[in-house]
């Protein structure tokens, strides 16, 4: 759970006012020792999380999904020797997505004709 940058500073300032320390902070607001001690390095929240990808290579992902268009998630995995999951998570950071049209025949309960969608 994150705590408003409002609830952070009140915190802070109640410390710094009162001269408390952390354990009473902690026991007067009912918050975590580690989300106090984190507190006072730095008040304001994370924004996001900008890690690179350790295991994929990005370039040769982009070169098997320009090789191989049409080819699974798992089968990509294999051949760079990594996880689905890290495929998926890899496609999306690079943009890559699969919505691919399909042509189904459906009847119509009244006529029986058959139509695509």
């Amino acid at each position: 759970m994150t705590y408003s940058l409002n609830f952070r500073r009140k915190v802070h300032s109640f410390r710094k006012k009162e001269g408390l320390t952390i354990e009473q902070v902690v026991l007067h607001f009912g918050v975590d020792v580690a989300s106090v001690t984190r507190w006072l390095n730095k008040l304001e929240p994370a924004k996001g999380r900008n890690k690179p990808a350790t295991r994929i290579d990005m370039a040769a992902l982009a070169r098997d999904v320009e090789t191989y268009p049409d080819a699974y998630q798992y089968e990509r995995a294999k051949r760079l020797g990594v996880s689905e999951r890290g495929i998926g998570h890899a496609l999306r950071r690079m943009g890559v997505t699969y919505k691919k049209a399909y042509n189904i025949q459906r009847r119509t309960p009244t006529d029986g004709v058959i139509f695509k969608v």
